[in-house]
């Protein structure tokens, strides 16, 4: 427990609570409620522009005095294949034509990665936030010791020994353990690369005896009982994403908080056919089409993620769910739409019961 003190101690947190960043759904209030309550509240940037990002750490920081993390994404630039994506965007014509809009004449690369973005680093140097966190991967190694020397505290997202060992050497002071069971993007370092899916439980144990880094359990956890669980496996804190998304301070629509609170939660899929990478979420009529029988590979990430996010800009003028993302780990049936403050207090609760 030296360990989880310390981090712990260092970062500013009094319970071992980290809300996941979760881009496009943690909003400023969110993360603030969650800090000020006394855990680590998270906002993602990964998919913001650098002055919409600084925006949102200026806003965070306004409504809590507490630690935050502020996550990026480290992945590989898109590997452009107009073949491929041509192919993928043929394959998804029926769906356009079935909402009535024109199929897109090509697609656009809608994320800039951190690895190739100093003014995003120049940046969080000058905002100098708590923490940062990656995932995807890693950044350059003078990204990382830029942000070491302004004092932020850093954590990666690992889902195997070999990318555990790759935070270490770099640099990184605490590892996310994302176990399978996760919600939203898996955080390979190389999604060509065979993933033996691990979950949570058995990588949180292999990454405490492997690495002299501090653990954080991520996948599947949705109450008190499954962050003591996490503690009691050696992790130093647990991160909590889908247990949030149903706070009233999430940016989640009516539509997710409808899917999410229905019978459909009970049914999540790791899936590449939204972005590109996988990602695990609700099963619905894209993911279903875009993995049945004949379907060509996706465009690359986040080429993908573009032609979904066009359907369902459509669908949702419709009033259909059918083509939107609505990520959710397999805990996802045990969500609680609680405040924010109340939902941690709950938590907390839970974890001493």
């Amino acid at each position: 427990m030296a360990a989880a003190h310390s981090l712990l101690a260092r970062i500013g947190m009094a319970h071992p609570i980290i809300q996941a960043p979760m881009a496009g759904v943690s909003t400023p209030q969110l993360a603030a409620a969650v800090s000020n309550a006394g855990g680590l509240g998270s906002i993602g940037i990964g998919a913001d522009s650098v002055e919409r990002a600084r925006q949102a750490i200026e806003q965070t920081r306004a409504l809590t005095d507490g630690p935050f993390n502020v996550n990026v994404f480290c992945h590989r630039p898109a590997v452009r294949d107009t073949s491929r994506e041509a192919a993928w965007l043929q394959y998804l014509a029926p769906l356009y034509d079935e909402l009535g809009v024109a199929r897109p004449a090509g697609l656009h690369e809608i994320y800039r990665s951190f690895r190739d973005d100093p003014a995003c680093v120049q940046m969080l140097v000058e905002q100098r936030p708590a923490v940062v966190s990656f995932h995807f991967g890693l950044p350059a190694a003078s990204a990382i010791t830029a942000l070491r020397e302004a004092g932020i505290i850093l954590l990666a997202s690992a889902t195997c020994d070999h990318e555990a060992d790759r935070i270490e050497l770099a640099g990184v002071d605490a590892v996310i353990a994302q176990g399978v069971e996760a919600g939203g993007h898996r955080g390979v370092f190389d999604p060509e690369a065979a993933d033996e899916g691990l979950g949570t439980m058995a990588l949180v144990r292999r990454l405490v005896t492997r690495t002299r880094l501090p653990v954080i359990a991520a996948g599947g956890i949705m109450d008190g009982q499954g962050i003591r669980a996490a503690l009691g496996l050696g992790a130093v804190a647990a991160q909590l994403g889908t247990a949030f998304i149903l706070c009233p301070e999430s940016a989640a629509n009516a539509g997710y908080r409808q899917l999410l609170g229905s019978a459909r939660a009970n049914r999540t899929r790791m899936t590449r056919v939204i972005s590109g990478r996988p990602a695990r979420g609700i099963v619905n009529r894209l993911v279903e089409f875009g993995e049945a029988d004949g379907s060509p590979d996706p465009a690359d990430y986040p080429v993908a993620y573009d032609a979904a996010k066009q359907l369902h800009a459509a669908a949702s003028a419709q009033g259909s769910l059918e083509f939107a993302a609505h990520w959710a780990g397999q805990g996802a049936p045990l969500a609680r739409s609680l405040p924010a403050a109340q939902l941690f207090a709950t938590l907390v609760r839970e974890m001493a019961s």
